[in-house]
């Protein structure tokens, strides 16, 4: 019995271990990783590669040679208020003496106009802009050509110009001679000599310009413009923001579209554009909003019933496109659109949301049946305060009559528009009418742009092929008036006058020494719209010159986006002193790592100006500086060593306020002041002082690394490539190990890597990143190219701190350049060792069982067996184990939002181009345009009717405007080492990770055995946020807060208001002629 019972008892053991073994093959036949193996490989390569940082960077060096000043320099907090004061004060010089080169130039030009009488048989010959130096066949200079000598000059972006004569610019659609451009550019030949005066007075000035009210541009210097590809120059200086401000107060506008059914056709399409034109003049301080009528009254935004909305490009943009949703049909009923027209402006005024300035209706029909007196007695007279536009659309002339009676009695103006290029002279006539008030107060208002970059202009200075791109600018402007006797109470605007700044002269103002290595300066314009800030990202991708659509008005809340009360912007706006604090994210590396930190801002207005300045300075280090002490000669004796370089964009000396001193490189400029032989330069003195300290204790690595370079036994294979270090003044050093044409990335260090060189708004990569590290060790990656292949090479860099504790400043950083194939050799040797007495290790890298990853703080690979893997992201590859990461806790998910992003959208795109190719064609087109150009004949449909078609076939990928959510990844720092498991469908996958020593490096170790490839991977890649209609509407309707400019002149007691339009005739001659080839064209 007691047999039978053993006999059972081994039976059931046996089938327990059986159970167990089974279990055991279901999650693999090896054993589970040995923590304390993987850990001796990450102890071998970590040693290893700090050994190499360490010993080609010099870095034991250079903290020895810093520390022995340790006792001797001295350690200041930076006081934010009193540094944002003093950046406050130095823009506000800049601006205040662009302000007088403009005021001069009005002066000069009111005189000029005030003694010339018109002649409308002027001959005069002068230079335009397109036509100087070129010749006919014969190889005589063309009629307003002309020999113009052109230099090229550095100051103008290495443009050729001529710094005596300014240079005339007419618009394409209007003729040279025409006897009011003749007699304009006359007498404004006497701003040449006011141009080269302010240039000779303020030599930082670049171009100076007059727009005329008749359409003619005259800039200085002079300069050769260009046609685009189609033979135009698509300029013409009245639609300018900069002319449209000046020239007019600030508006709110209703325009009335009738689409009632005689409006089908090409009528339709006139009034489409003509609104178009309209909305081109409106800018950020204008309000508007759009109705179409027939018997009913439509909103062309319905979420915007009964408001208007700020004039800024994104409103603007969303209502264009709206436009071609516009269709004809049933009657117009003009009185019910403009009794609501007339309700929402007073409405809007009463509660000031508007622009509590001018108002205006803008009308575009094809007739008005009646004059409407009973709806503009009830709403409008006596007072008159809204101004009435009427635009007829077409060639019929019987209720011209009634539009311009509307007009002539509501202060408007009247204009009929026949042809679709009509439409660009007509609308730019208000504004005359609109300015007529402020130039009978006789009130020169000085204006402020915001940030923008005038594409149209680089285009005809050939400017666009230029490597660095275009260079955003700020334009002040004011308006020059008719100040004779006769003409007073007519309020005639001759036309406005500006100067451009570029952003980037105010940022050489900004001490960067002071705001640490992630500080920076920022400016906003009175609408919150950033004028500069280190996180605008204007182009639609880094080295493309393309601007995004609206880049001049990204607002402060949309790259300070963790103030999500807009408590920063708010203050700002409201152009307050103060400060504020908040903990922010900001990215780096080209958004693909974040940083996380607490800053405080400094924030303070510009006097004269719409703008607002502030600061931002980074808790910890950031707010710290040490000033240290050593001899003139030394010091400049160092300084002026072949391996030191200054940062490009930072103002040691201010070389361009005089005219001899703008050949001087800046080393050059500070051994001259600092030896008194230019006692007219302007220097930062302080920065001076430290930047000599800063070379005199860097200047030993000079011999060590040249010592390391002629040790022919020392890098023998040539993995480390280049020693760098960079200091807290701008200084850095280089030492080459190999010769330039071997280096592996030549970009870094050079201007074309933006990110890993000194800047106007930013520390070195490189630099940042190490200052983020623990002191003492570095931090290692692979450059990310903006091209999107990957450069092969390592950089390693660490950060040297003054003192052991939070509060010491970090003076400086060194680093190396590797070559990635030397620095994956290193981890797989170290990754094959092992404690095995006999050598014969049971486990290593080399295994397939196991794969092995290096990966980075920020989870990037730098080492795979497979090499197409490197710097990918570790999620993308191992999206199983990531998560499991993220769930243990050794990374964490950071949450960021991009509200300048681009996503794709699917367009029609218009094959017509195409169809010219055909010259039959081509001629059909050019005679219905001339034809339709002089009547009225709704065949419009008809003949375009096949390229219709063809675009609503085609279609096209767009990048819009669009805000995006997006994931950034960052290890825990407390956890060194850890190992996990994954469930991959019933077979369970090991893992290990541990920290490689002194790096921001982790060895990731993964069992190969089981099939995770279902798992979904974790990915980077940003998100659309996508915004339902409730919340679209809510968001067109917000109106953030904002500040009105000072001045308004909305009307004069004393206004000419008869001058309101007159109808065009038409030529019948010409269309007799015309209307028989057009007949035999359609029989065909």
């Amino acid at each position: 019995m007691q047999r039978n019972r053993r006999i059972s008892l081994m039976h059931l053991l046996l089938c327990v271990m059986s159970a167990c073994w089974t279990a055991l093959e279901v999650r693999g036949s090896q054993p589970e990783i040995p923590l304390s193996v993987v850990k001796l490989w990450a102890s071998a390569f970590g040693g290893e590669i700090k050994s190499i940082a360490s010993k080609y960077s010099g870095s034991q060096l250079l903290q020895k040679k810093y520390k022995e000043y340790e006792k001797s320099v001295r350690i200041e907090e930076i006081d934010g208020a009193k540094l944002v004061k003093n950046v406050a004060q130095n823009m506000e010089e800049i601006f205040r003496k662009k302000a007088e080169a403009t005021r001069r130039l009005v002066e000069a030009a009111e005189e000029a106009h005030l003694q010339h009488e018109e002649n409308p048989d002027l001959q005069y010959e002068y230079f335009n802009a397109v036509l100087i130096n070129e010749v006919d066949e014969d190889g005589n200079s063309v009629e307003l050509g002309g020999e113009f000598l052109l230099e090229p000059n550095d100051h103008f972006n290495n443009l050729s110009v001529n710094l005596s004569l300014s240079v005339v610019q007419v618009p394409t659609n209007m003729y040279n001679k025409d006897p009011d451009i003749v007699n304009g550019v006359y007498w404004s030949e006497a701003l040449n000599k006011v141009f080269v005066d302010n240039f000779k007075r303020d030599p930082t000035l670049i171009w100076q310009y007059f727009g005329s009210a008749k359409g003619f541009f005259r800039q200085y210097p002079g300069v050769k413009w260009h046609p685009d590809e189609h033979g135009v120059i698509a300029f013409d200086c009245r639609n300018r923001k900069w002319y449209i401000q000046a020239a007019t107060s600030p508006k709110d506008v209703v325009i009335l579209v009738d689409v009632s059914g005689s409006m089908k056709g090409l009528r339709l399409t006139i009034a489409r554009q003509t609104v178009a034109s309209i909305l081109d003049t409106l800018g950020d301080d204008d309000f508007f909003n759009i109705i179409a009528y027939n018997q009913e009254v439509h909103y062309v935004e319905p979420c915007l019933n009964g408001t208007l909305v700020q004039a800024d490009s994104t409103n603007k943009d969303h209502f264009k496109e709206h436009l071609d949703k516009l269709f004809a049909k049933g009657i117009g009923l003009l009185g019910n659109a403009l009794a609501e027209a007339f309700t929402i402006l007073n409405e809007i005024n009463q509660t000031g949301r508007g622009s509590s300035c001018s108002q205006a209706i803008m009308l575009i029909t094809d007739g008005a049946t009646e004059m409407y007196d009973d709806v503009f007695a009830k709403y409008n007279w006596p007072e008159r305060k809204v101004r009435i536009f009427p635009y007829l659309i077409g060639r019929e002339s019987a209720f011209a009559d009634n539009l311009k009676w509307m007009a002539c009695a509501n202060k408007g103006y009247f204009s009929q528009i026949s042809t679709l290029a009509d439409v660009q002279e007509n609308v730019m006539r208000y504004l005359h009418v609109m300015s007529r008030p402020k130039v009978i107060d006789h009130e020169h208002d000085t204006v402020w742009t915001e940030a923008y970059v005038d594409s149209a202009l680089a285009q005809a200075h050939k400017q666009l092929g230029e490597n660095k791109g275009p260079n955003p600018i700020t334009t002040v402007a004011m308006p020059v008036f008719s100040t004779k006797n006769e003409t007073k109470n007519q309020g005639i605007l001759l036309g406005v006058v500006g100067t451009d700044i570029p952003i980037q002269e105010l940022m050489k103002t900004i001490p960067k020494h002071k705001l640490g290595i992630h500080g920076y300066a920022f400016a906003i314009t009175n609408n919150g719209y950033i004028l500069t800030h280190p996180d605008l990202r204007p182009l639609y991708q880094e080295g493309q010159k393309r601007k995004k659509p609206s880049y001049s008005s990204v607002d402060l809340s949309e790259v300070e986006w963790e103030d999500t009360e807009d408590v920063l912007r708010t203050a700002m706006v409201k152009r307050r002193t103060g400060t504020f604090s908040m903990e922010v994210k900001r990215t780096v590396d080209k958004g693909k790592r974040v940083l996380t930190m607490h800053n405080d801002y400094y924030f303070t207005d510009i006097k004269g100006t719409p703008f607002s300045v502030g600061v931002a300075l980074s808790r910890g280090h950031g707010k710290y500086f040490f000033k240290g002490n050593v001899s003139l000669e030394a010091g400049l004796h160092d300084l002026e060593q072949p391996d030191v370089a200054l940062a490009d964009e930072w103002t040691y000396c201010n070389t361009d306020e005089h005219h001899e001193h703008r050949h001087l490189t800046q080393v050059q400029a500070i051994k001259l002041f600092m030896t008194s032989r230019k006692p007219h330069l302007k220097c930062d003195r302080e920065l001076i002082q430290q930047v000599l300290f800063d070379a005199v204790v860097t200047a030993p690595l000079e011999a060590y690394w040249t010592g390391l370079a002629l040790n022919k036994s020392e890098n023998s294979d040539k993995g480390v490539e280049i020693a760098f270090l960079g200091t807290r003044t701008g200084l850095s050093r280089t030492n080459l190990f190999v010769v330039p044409e071997q280096l592996t990335n030549q970009d870094f260090l050079t201007a074309e890597d933006k990110e890993g060189v000194f800047n106007a708004d930013h520390f070195p990569l490189w630099y940042k990143r190490a200052a983020e590290q623990v002191p003492g060790t570095f931090v290692y990656s692979i450059p990310f190219s903006s091209g999107g292949e990957n450069k092969s090479v390592v950089l390693a860099s660490t950060a040297i701190q003054l003192l052991d504790d939070r509060k010491s400043p970090i003076v400086a950083a060194v680093g190396i350049q590797m070559k990635l194939e030397f620095f994956q050799r290193k981890f797989w040797t170290a990754s094959r060792q092992c404690n095995a007495l006999d050598g014969k290790c049971t486990i290593s890298c080399d295994n397939e069982d196991i794969k092995c990853y290096l990966i980075d703080n920020n989870g990037f690979i730098l080492v795979s067996e497979d090499t197409s893997q490197t710097n990918l992201f570790f999620g993308e590859v191992e999206g199983a184990v990531m998560n499991k990461l993220l769930l243990m806790g050794s990374f964490k998910k950071i949450n960021l939002y991009d509200y300048q992003a681009l996503c794709k959208e699917y367009a029609g795109s218009s094959d017509s181009a195409r169809s010219l190719l055909d010259p039959f064609t081509t001629v059909k087109w050019l005679l219905t345009e001339l034809v339709l150009f002089l009547l009225e004949f709704n065949l419009y449909s008809w003949w375009n009717c096949d390229s219709t078609v063809k675009a609503q076939r085609a279609q096209r990928t767009m990048m819009v405007p669009c805000d995006t959510e997006y994931p950034a990844f960052v290890s825990e720092r407390t956890i060194k080492e850890t190992t996990g498991n994954i469930d991959c469908g019933g077979c369970i996958r090991t893992f290990v990770i541990q920290q490689i020593p002194s790096s921001n490096l982790f060895m990731v170790v993964v069992e190969n055995k089981c099939d995770c490839s279902s798992a979904p991977p974790v990915t980077m890649e940003p998100i659309e946020i996508i915004y339902n209609e409730s919340l679209k509407c809510d968001r067109l309707k917000f109106q953030k807060d904002r500040r009105r400019p000072k001045s308004c002149h909305p009307f004069h007691p004393e206004e000419n208001a008869m001058e309101c339009g007159s109808a065009n005739a038409l030529n019948f001659p010409l269309v007799a002629i015309l209307f028989p080839v057009l007949s035999f064209l359609i029989s065909r």
